[in-house]
């Protein structure tokens, strides 16, 4: 008598089960995904924001110089001093800044100031979008930035 060995493999119904399942999980996964990325989108944009305005402060420091960081909350968007390349926000933020009235250049946009000892003329950029918001505040008398939720 000739027994049965164990045969080795899958069937054709476990293979599509498999192929079922996976095909369930690659749709539910990015739209899971898809209610982070704002938020992370938000944090990187504050990161980079407060970045720019350490680079000025560090800038001012190092070249003895005055240096400037300008806002524009309407077109939502923030560069280093009056010739540099701006840089763009997501236009779904909502942006808004506080900064000291002699900084103010109109009704939409105005600077930050770092001076060449390291102090500013201080200041707040807040990002927000839904119930979410970031500060970036600027502390006027050491200059720090820092990035609260």
């Amino acid at each position: 008598m000739v027994s049965a060995r164990p045969q080795k493999g899958f069937t054709l119904i476990e293979l599509l089960v498999v192929l079922v399942i996976m095909g369930v999980l690659l749709t539910l996964v990015p739209a899971a995904f898809h209610r982070l990325v704002p938020g992370l989108e938000m944090k990187s944009a504050a990161r980079e924001v407060a970045g720019l305005l350490r680079e000025a402060r560090g800038l001012a420091i190092r070249d003895n110089r005055e240096m400037t960081v300008i806002i524009d909350t309407e077109d939502k968007v923030y560069r280093l001093g009056t010739g540099a390349r701006s840089h763009e926000l997501d236009a779904a933020l909502t942006v808004s800044l506080v900064t000291a009235a002699s900084e103010q250049l109109d009704e939409t946009a105005g600077r930050i100031r770092f001076f060449p000892d390291g102090t500013s003329t201080g200041g707040r950029v807040t990002l927000s979008r839904d119930d979410r918001k970031f500060d970036i505040t600027v502390d006027w008398l050491t200059g720090l930035v820092a990035i609260t939720r």
